[in-house]
């Protein structure tokens, strides 16, 4: 099992940033999915989980409103697009996945993990 995030980066206080992550291998296709951030001295914390069938979606309260996730289940990508950014952001983003027995499970528990991916917000 593979999974490869991409779109960090930095940006402005008040900017935008999409992420995605793809993932690849094992032998289930359907999957939950989701998003955790750690900043440094800080615990990892979860922001986001998403169904296979996109139709269950879970949020933190830290980024509810301002955090939107998404997922192309043909493509085998969840997206996690993130508005109105703060410096308090600033953080590690990691894309996780869970295999699932059916198309709408959310959870906050996960096996699988990508590498992570910086994302700097300037004040």
């Amino acid at each position: 099992v593979q999974l490869v995030e991409s779109g960090g980066g930095l940006v402005e206080a008040g900017g935008s940033l999409r992420l995605a992550c793809v993932a690849s291998g094992g032998l289930f296709s359907r999957k939950a999915m989701g998003w955790f951030r750690q900043a440094p001295g800080k615990e990892r914390e979860f922001l986001a989980g998403i169904s296979w069938n996109g139709a269950r979606s879970h949020y933190a309260d830290s980024v509810k409103g301002r955090f939107t996730i998404s997922i192309d289940n043909g493509k085998n990508t969840v997206y996690l697009e993130m508005n109105s950014l703060q410096p308090e952001d600033t953080a590690v983003y990691y894309c996780a996945m869970e295999f699932a027995l059916n198309d709408d499970l959310v959870t906050e528990d996960y096996d699988h993990w990508g590498q992570g991916i910086q994302v700097t917000v300037s004040s």
